[in-house]
């Protein structure tokens, strides 16, 4: 037995030489191209460079420099991924001719086959980048641009060239990542109210790599709409993209340089077999981590677990639902390639098969090509790693909640079923955490205003922090300010001019009280009207600001009037909401039940609120949920004069079901705690009253700098993340 399991160790080591010979070549620098000057630099020494000269009040020349490292890292990526295509590629035919050998010659020419595609490598990336360039970068770089600090100074020495515009690009990027820089967030503000500061430039410059998180983000909200042929689009695109994504973090663990064990501070590696096996299980783990690196949003902590899988099941259902039961069954048996033996799986499958009734081409259907190789090949790099903890002392952290557990070693399975018992007892204990609103507000406070009634409370409205007040206007007023809209109101949202910012089977109108007060000082509206809506403002504040105990001051952030009226002739067969399921200050992950308190989440709101004018139209509901979107734990009917307040948290998903007749109109309002976000508009209007129709603008050009001379390590999570999404800055309703 002692010299089979050393036969069985040789040859698995063997087996790894060939997995990675490409990778003791290829850190050995390539010759290439005589021209240095055209091949691409050390993107770390370009970086380091930019910043002794950001610190050197050199701006210009920090900005090139800057911006060249972040093209060079970029293009670094382009040029390893392109060699290693172009490599697999003129090695095929050696390759298959490979895979039809039968005699014990195979593993001689598997090593001359992977010795030559390491010196293909090798060669192609040195015509295109320096030695040095082609060197391992440090995990303090690693981290620099993981967390987006190059634009955290590039966003100085743009603002410093008086480049305003990409200043806000840069400082935007960084921020994505960066969501709790309160100094960034504050300068962000500060940009958007400087003259020569589009909208244009709050987009994130690192999106192209995190496609897959807008993909993902686009099928949710097609799901809380009920649009299941988008939906079903939606996701399978996400999975291919997230695919894709996958694979081409692994062609850069496989092209990038690699460091020997002994420089990874492996002391006890002896011998040619042992140190061939450490770097190959280094790579195979770099692969792995790839299942972590993509399910990661950019500023988190934590990858959302069982990424594929879930996007999987999401799929399945979508098409159920849109009538594609075929493509159901392709989806759902590739979904049972990571649990087999899942009962809700197996039940779904029974249904869709008698679904298909006779068809039995479709019911055969065979998981997709594309998810059996990922799943084949993530299986087989499993059962290396786990051989090598147990036969090579190596760490390794499977990525994966669906690993089977017959591929752990016996010697293995003690530790590793303890730590998955303590992963699954932690996970239910998050799921029965009861819920708490954090946001310092406590309902039940008195109602000052006479003859205003508390119709709803928390018991009532099934919640936390919620509450329905009638009597808050007459009749009189409401119809005022119902025919202000129609005199004033703007078709669309009022700022970007959709037609609707939810669906296309209403239209929708907006109106703020600056608005109204110019039009007021134009002659277009009354003037008295204009006032009232103001006025309404106030009443609100206070009515909430008594009634949830504020702690402290309370700033309205912004009002807006809004109608929504529903399209003639286009409501057959309506399955959508009028306004998707949501929380006003953080972006709800249904599936995972998380909030994250993040742009393009309106995070400094703190109290949310909607004043209705009218109840003579057909559904318009608001309902709130749970944090799975789906559980509705309350309603609310519109009605005059009603007001409807709740804290802007997490413990307050809310939605508006479809307007399928009539117009709703309705005050929306948001309240912050921090001075900083109060409505500038709302004190231009009142402004413009106290000068007697003599606007007075305020501009901020205050200086926003500063913060990129601290590291983001001072200033950020401690964590590596990446690009997503982008602030659009337009205003949400209710």
């Amino acid at each position: 037995m002692a010299l089979q399991a050393d036969y069985s160790t040789v040859y698995v080591a063997f087996y790894f030489v060939f997995l990675t010979s490409l990778n003791f070549t290829s850190a050995t620098p390539g010759g290439g191209s005589s021209n240095v000057l055209s091949l691409l630099q050390p993107y770390d020494f370009l970086y380091y460079s930019g910043v002794r000269a950001y610190f050197g009040g050199e701006w210009a020349k920090s900005a090139e420099l800057l911006e060249k490292s972040i093209v060079t890292k970029e293009s670094l990526f382009r040029v390893r991924r392109k060699c290693h295509d172009d490599c697999v590629a003129a090695g095929r035919e050696a390759l298959n001719k490979l895979d039809s050998e039968k005699d014990h010659l195979w593993d001689l020419w598997a090593l001359d086959w992977a010795q030559q595609k390491a010196e293909c490598l090798r060669f192609c990336v040195g015509r295109s980048v320096t030695p040095a360039g082609q060197l391992p970068v440090s995990s303090d770089i690693d981290y620099e641009f993981s967390s987006r600090n190059p634009y955290n100074f590039l966003q100085v020495t743009y603002y410093k060239l008086e480049k305003l515009q990409k200043a806000a690009s840069a400082a935007h990027t960084y921020f994505v990542a960066n969501p709790s820089h309160l100094e960034m967030r504050n300068n962000i503000e500060k940009y958007r109210r400087m003259d020569g500061v589009t909208e244009e430039a709050f987009q994130d410059r690192e999106i192209e790599n995190e496609k897959h998180w807008v993909l993902y983000d686009s099928a949710v909200q097609s799901e809380a709409s009920s649009d299941w042929v988008q939906a079903a689009e939606k996701w399978k695109a996400c999975v291919n993209q997230t695919l894709q994504q996958t694979d081409e973090c692994r062609v850069q663990c496989e092209v990038a340089s690699q460091r020997l064990p002994d420089d990874r501070g492996v002391d006890t590696v002896d011998g040619a077999y042992e140190k061939a096996a450490a770097l190959s299980l280094s790579l195979l783990a770099c692969r792995q981590s790839c299942v972590t690196e993509v399910a990661t949003r950019p500023g988190r902590i934590s990858a959302q677990e069982d990424f594929l899988p879930s996007q999987l099941e999401h799929l399945h259902i979508a098409q159920f639902k849109a009538g594609d039961i075929k493509g159901a069954v392709q989806t759902l048996r590739s979904l049972l390639l990571f649990y087999p033996s899942d009962r809700d799986s197996l039940d779904n499958l029974q249904l869709y098969s008698e679904t298909l009734g006779g068809d039995t081409e479709s019911q055969g259907t065979q998981p997709a090509q594309e998810i059996v190789r990922y799943f084949s090949r993530s299986l087989q790099e499993k059962k290396l790693l786990y051989f090598g903890m147990e036969n090579f002392d190596f760490s390794f952290i499977d990525p994966d909640l669906w690993t089977p557990e017959d591929v752990v070693p016996e010697s293995l399975r003690d530790i590793w079923r303890a730590e998955k018992k303590k992963m699954n007892e932690k996970m239910k204990e998050g799921e029965k955490q009861e819920e708490v609103d954090d946001s310092g507000f406590f309902s039940g406070g008195p109602v000052p205003q006479v003859g205003v009634t508390i119709t709803m409370d928390d018991e009532l409205l099934n919640g936390t922090n919620r509450v329905v007040l009638d009597g808050v206007m007459t009749e009189k007023e409401c119809d005022r300010i119902l025919q202000l809209a129609a005199a004033a109101g703007s078709v669309g949202d009022g700022y970007r001019g959709r037609r609707s910012p939810h669906t296309p089977h209403e239209t929708f109108e907006g109106l703020t009280v600056l608005r109204a007060v110019k039009f007021a000082q134009e002659g277009l509206v009354n003037q008295s009207d204009a006032k009232l809506l103001h006025e309404l403002g106030e009443r609100v504040t206070v009515l909430l600001h008594s009634y949830f105990r504020s702690p402290s001051g309370l700033f309205m952030s912004f009002s807006h009037l809004v109608c929504r009226s529903a399209v003639a002739d286009d409501q057959e067969g309506r399955l959508d909401l009028s306004h998707p399921v949501h929380v006003d200050n953080c972006l709800l992950e249904p599936e995972t039940k998380q909030c994250w308190r993040e742009p393009p989440a309106f995070i400094h709101r703190d109290l949310s609120a909607i004043l209705y004018l009218n109840d003579n139209f057909d559904g318009g509901e608001l309902f709130f949920t749970n944090r799975d979107a789906k559980t509705v734990t309350a309603r609310v009917k519109p009605s005059c004069g009603r007001l409807v307040g709740f804290s802007s948290g997490p413990v307050n998903p809310h939605g508006v079901t479809a307007v399928t007749s009539g117009r709703r109109c309705a005050l929306a309002l948001w309240f912050t705690k921090e001075k900083l976000y109060r409505d500038m508009e709302r004190e231009e209007a009142e402004a413009m009253w106290a000068a007697d129709g003599q606007s007075v603008v305020k501009k901020d050009k205050e200086e926003a700098e500063g913060t990129a001379g601290r590291n983001a390590r001072s200033q950020a999570p401690k964590q590596s993340s990446r690009g997503r999404g982008r602030v659009t800055g337009g205003r949400d309703e209710l």
